[in-house]
């Protein structure tokens, strides 16, 4: 992909969206902050003739753009972001491990498969530095290289492959499942698996969300070279996701704090000895975060208490990492089916959800455009 050039301020919502959006499609990009460089912002007013939004986004062949959407974004990066027919045996909605591997081996069986993913192909493993639990990689392998072959292996079966395409919402229709797209498009599908994920978990502090990119992230991968040559990192939570992504830190900062709020660190034995023999950490157990205070739009203090002895503390760390559990991916369910009090969907005994196994026909009837197309696999949308 191109090299492109971000011109952004950490306490821009937009700046951080475009950040994110680039990161998580690797797109190579070099990141200019403006409240930094005087030069920049004058680079900022010529391009747009005396105006002076960010984020500003330069590529390489000189086409410029000014707080552009991530679909623009998309286009512009030649994502494929239109399924080409509108009926399929199968739609796989989550293109990360598990809904490419489904994709995979649906194919095999001459089952035609479409997969939908919002963010980019490869979902969290894609944006994970090294991986060294995946079985056939005994030296560790690289979370991008490992998602771009699934990618690669997925296609080679002829899988259809959607990224930065979300969907609004699912429906039944007949013994059909018609999958609504943020684009527009909607399809059409025998059955539909949901592989969405988790995303990370917010602390749910005052003033968290005003610091997303401006001191407070969710990944290390993404967000941590930026603090290369920082005194301090400080990463909240002490399991497995927490610890390898503050061994992957390590390389930036000096320190690396690690706080924890249950009694004793959660990640695997292995990944705590490896924290325990590295003279940089600071592990910091029964402590929870209370407080994220901020300073010219940027984190400049955290506050914690002591769960043991109550005593108060304080760090100025250079930027917070969160790390404290997981969320599922399913809002787009709401209207579809029972979820609960957590997001997660709701089966009886049988793993039946809560949608019925049929509803009466309306667009995936015979009368549908394309419905003529062959269907291998068709049967209950559950």
């Amino acid at each position: 992909m191109a090299k492109i050039k971000v011109y952004g301020a950490p306490w821009c919502p937009d700046c951080r969206r475009v950040k994110k959006f680039l990161t998580e499609h690797r797109a190579r990009y070099d990141w200019v902050d403006v409240d930094q460089d005087i030069q920049a912002h004058a680079e900022v007013r010529r391009l747009q003739n005396g105006g002076q939004t960010i984020p500003t986004v330069v590529f390489d062949d000189g086409a410029m753009m000014v707080n552009p959407s991530n679909h623009t974004i998309a286009a512009k990066l030649g994502l494929n972001l239109r399924a080409e027919r509108d009926v399929y045996d199968l739609a796989i909605i989550g293109g990360g491990p598990a809904g490419l591997a489904a994709a995979i081996y649906a194919a095999r069986e001459g089952i035609d498969a479409v997969v939908v993913d919002k963010g980019a192909l490869g979902g969290q493993a894609g944006a994970t530095q090294q991986i060294d639990n995946y079985p056939g990689f005994p030296d560790e392998v690289g979370g991008a290289d490992l998602a771009a072959r699934f990618v690669a292996q997925a296609r080679r079966y002829g899988v259809e492959l959607l990224s930065a395409v979300e969907v609004a919402q699912l429906a039944l229709d007949g013994q059909d499942v018609t999958v609504a797209l943020s684009s527009g498009q909607q399809l059409c599908a025998g059955a539909a698996i949901v592989a969405t994920g988790s995303s990370y978990r917010r602390l749910g502090l005052p003033g968290e969300d005003e610091l997303i990119g401006a001191g407070v992230h969710y990944c290390a991968t993404c967000d941590g070279p930026f603090y290369h040559g920082a005194d301090e990192l400080l990463v909240v939570g002490g399991g497995n996701s927490g610890l390898e992504e503050a061994l992957f830190l390590s390389q930036f900062a000096g320190r690396v704090r690690i706080v924890e709020q249950s009694p004793a660190l959660k990640g695997s034995a292995l990944v705590q000895n490896k924290i325990s023999e590295h003279p940089q950490f600071t592990v910091h157990t029964n402590t929870e975060i209370t407080a994220l205070t901020a300073k010219a739009g940027k984190l400049h203090e955290v506050s914690a208490r002591d769960g043991a002895t109550g005593e108060l503390l304080t760090w100025r760390p250079d930027a917070a990492f969160i790390y404290i559990g997981m969320d599922p991916n399913t809002g787009f369910l709401r209207q579809s089916l029972h979820l609960d009090q957590w997001g997660f969907v709701t089966t009886d005994d049988t793993l039946a959800t809560s949608m019925p196994a049929s509803m009466p026909p309306v667009t995936c009837g015979p009368g549908r455009p394309n419905s003529s197309a062959p269907r291998s696999a068709r049967g209950s949308p559950r």
